[in-house]
């Protein structure tokens, strides 16, 4: 009996040890607020979606640059679980965005594994944290995940801010500029994102002052795609100047900038060349010579020719010739440089000025070229001394001349005359053919033969020139041989008219020579019987 007693205590004792042992369990099954601590945190087995590992390394990112990193998560559960929204929290000194998701789309079954891939920008050195959160159907219905990493500087980029629109250059200097001219240089806008990003302004903040213009026809840039915004900069002012070019875009950092430097430091003045220098694409007029100088003790009519040359590239138009001066005895020949004439590259034209001293003293003047090459002007100063005076009344005028119309004669062609066949029907017309040229004697130019001439002693029927051969006294109705030509006088009221077969030459009688003006220039203490005596020389 005793030993049935023993065998019974025993067997109640490792009964209650059982059920103590197995209490713990049950409780916890029948009540969910005391399950074991763990189990609702991401990753535990009942949870169902979880990160394979909590805090992903994602390395390290160089500024400006992009990254991708891999996060993997499992489906700890029983039942397959649906994914959802993923989102993303970074730092400040980078962007992200998911560029890869393979857990969305069907339900993930249990045990299985789906990754999700994040890329990562770097906009600025330092250490950077992005969190990620994920929806699911599991018990937990969220997943969280830890991406940390650092930005590496590069150069002296440790305090600069990266930006989705990579401009190239990221500082635009036009440099010293000495000259006045315009400057341009163009800045390159890429998108170095996997996103396209739209433009919406490209301005450039700076002083009214400071010159800087810019152009521009950036819109929509895809992934990797460039555009140019060009700047120009003509400064208006002395000193540097400095502004800003501001992108506006619908990327994560919103704008781009470049700073944009300049100096403009001009040269002093000086004083402008007679002949500038050439600009491509532009026509360059210059002359022989750099002054018309008649030089001095000149007592008679003086003719100086220049030649103007159009050194240029392109044609070139005169627009007018004209004097600064209008009564000191200067004028310009109508032929050769005249207005309307056109000039070819390397092409010329005489320029010819005449001067018959007005006044003894110093010549002062300019000729005045106007044309539509470099510059638009060319000033030539025209300088002299006379000693004498050319009185204009005493100057030849060319009534009619027939050498110029000699000279510019062309032989005409003979008229086409019909051929009569024998049979009396005419034929076909035929030109017949030019005679043999015969050579003609020399032309001699009439017009030119009493330059020098003038008269000095004048009568109703007689006169007395006086030229380059000394003087000569001629009779009215005679005939006489001035400059190498046969000359029939024809004394007139105001002058003599010399004629040799068509060509007819006036030549004036200076009334100021006349007894009657000097006598009347005479004071009134000169006697009558002289002014007499010198009125009747005069007259025979």
């Amino acid at each position: 009996m005793m030993h049935s007693h023993k065998a019974g205590k025993i067997i109640g004792i490792a009964l209650i040890a059982f059920v103590l042992a197995v209490l713990p369990v049950v409780s916890y099954a029948q009540y969910p607020g005391l399950d074991a601590p763990g189990t609702h945190v991401s990753g535990g087995s009942a949870a169902g979606l979880a990160p394979v590992e909590l805090q992903v390394d994602g390395g390290e990112i160089p500024v400006g640059s992009s990254a991708q990193v891999v996060i993997r998560f499992r489906n700890d559960g029983g039942q397959p679980v649906e994914t959802g929204k993923i989102n993303l929290y970074p730092s400040s000194n980078v962007t992200a965005e998911v560029s890869l998701n393979q857990c969305i789309g069907a339900a993930l079954p249990s045990a299985a594994e789906c990754a999700v891939a994040v890329s990562v920008k770097g906009l600025q050195a330092g250490a950077w944290r992005i969190e990620l959160l994920m929806l699911h159907s599991g018990r937990s219905r969220l997943a969280t995940a830890t991406i940390s990493g650092t930005v590496a500087a590069s150069g002296n980029s440790t305090d600069k801010l990266s930006s989705d629109l990579e401009m190239i250059p990221d500082e635009l200097d036009f440099g010293s500029l000495d000259v006045s001219q315009t400057m341009v240089q163009s800045v390159i806008v890429r998108n170095i994102t996997s996103s396209p990003i739209d433009v919406k302004n490209v301005a450039i903040t700076s002083s009214s002052q400071s010159g800087f213009t810019v152009d521009s026809d950036c819109e929509s840039l895809v992934a990797g795609q460039a555009c140019i915004a060009t700047v120009t900069w003509a400064p208006k002012q002395k000193g540097p100047s400095t502004g800003v070019l501001v992108v506006r875009h619908t990327g994560s950092t919103a704008l781009s900038s470049v700073n944009l430097l300049g100096e403009y430091t001009p040269d002093t003045v000086e004083q402008a060349d007679v002949f500038p220098e050439a600009v491509p694409g532009r026509g360059l007029l210059v002359s022989s010579q750099t002054e018309v100088d008649f030089g001095d003790s000149v007592e008679t009519a003086s003719t100086i020719t220049v030649s103007l040359v159009n050194t240029g590239d392109s044609p070139l138009a005169i627009k007018g010739i004209k004097l600064s001066g209008s009564d000191n005895g200067l004028s310009i020949s109508s032929s050769g440089c005249s207005e309307g004439l056109s000039l070819d590259p390397i092409e010329a034209c005489p320029l010819t000025i005449s001067w018959s001293p007005t006044r003894i003293g110093s010549l002062i003047d300019d000729v005045q070229i106007l044309h539509d090459g470099a510059r638009g002007v060319l000033v030539l100063p025209i300088r002299g001394e006379s000693t004498g005076v050319v009185s204009q009344d005493q100057k030849a005028i060319v009534l009619s001349s027939t050498y110029n119309d000699e000279i510019e004669s062309e032989p005409q062609e003979e008229a086409p005359t019909k051929v009569i066949g024998a049979d009396g029907v005419p034929g076909e017309s035929k030109t017949q053919p030019k005679s043999a040229s015969v050579p003609s004697a020399p032309t001699i130019n009439a017009s030119s033969a009493l330059d020098g001439f003038k008269i000095t002693s004048f009568a109703r029927d007689r006169a007395i020139v006086n030229g380059p051969g000394g003087s000569r006294l001629i009779y009215n109705r005679e005939k006489i041989v001035l400059g190498g030509v046969e000359w029939e006088v024809e004394i007139q009221t105001n002058g003599i008219q010399f004629i040799h077969g068509k060509d007819r030459i006036l030549l004036l009688f200076d009334r100021s020579l006349s007894s009657v003006n000097r006598v009347s220039g005479q004071s009134g203490s000169s006697s009558s019987s002289s002014s007499s005596s010198v009125t009747t020389a005069s007259s025979q």
